[in-house]
């Protein structure tokens, strides 16, 4: 499972870019927003520089599907790794089978359903973004709809990609492995409380007491 960063944060990104363990960045408005105030297109080109040879995701802002599908062109010339986002809805169906036969990458973004994610994937789109912690919110299984678009891209042979979003806390990070997303995108906060475990600095503290008893000063 690839591993995708939610943010817009320059250094949050230049500080896990160069880790090998980062194959992607999810941007939407309201992080360009927080971190892009002055010149968004500049923002977004040096994200896609940083993080050369993956996929950086940049949502339209329009709402009329002909400006979006004029937004979602100009988007998509910004960098050879940009991924454009759209809003999974019925008016932007023409759109995006448009921008899908001419070549331009799209995430579909704000997906709740199953009958959704069919309809995008029969589109063709690369990514779609179920929202798992946005349905949790309503009181739905949002991790139950992973594992069922999972088995309906594996059942239909679809070549989308099933990324998980709206992810928020680190057992949403366990059942997105063990339900087989090809990608999560979560905060930069989560994926850093992927290598914390209580029992890992227990047992370097026991290590380290027990070492210290011998009074070596050098080893080797």
């Amino acid at each position: 499972m690839k591993i995708f960063l939610d943010t817009a944060n320059i250094d949050d990104i230049k500080k896990w870019a160069p880790s090998g363990l980062i194959h992607g960045i999810t941007t939407n408005p309201t992080h360009l927003s927080k971190f892009a105030k002055k010149n968004p297109v500049e923002h977004i080109k040096e994200i896609c520089s940083i993080m050369s040879g993956y996929d950086v995701s940049v949502e339209v802002t329009e709402k009329d599907p002909k400006d979006v599908y004029d937004q979602a062109k100009k988007i998509g010339t910004l960098a050879d790794n940009v991924i454009v986002k759209i809003p999974c809805k019925e008016e932007y169906v023409a759109v995006i089978k448009n921008l899908v036969q001419e070549g331009i990458a799209i995430n579909i973004t704000l997906l709740f359903s199953l009958p959704q994610a069919l309809l995008m994937s029969k589109l063709g789109v690369k990514y779609i973004s179920p929202f798992v912690g946005r349905l949790d919110d309503i009181d739905v299984d949002g991790m139950e709809l992973i594992s069922d678009i999972r088995m309906m891209i594996d059942t239909y042979d679809f070549k989308t990609q099933l990324l998980a979003a709206s992810l928020r806390h680190i057992r949403h990070v366990h059942e997105t492995i063990l339900r087989g997303a090809d990608i999560a995108t979560m905060p930069v906060k989560i994926f850093e409380e992927m290598f914390a475990h209580p029992l890992t600095d227990r047992g370097i503290e026991i290590f380290d007491n027990d070492w210290k008893k011998l009074g070596i000063k050098q080893f080797p």
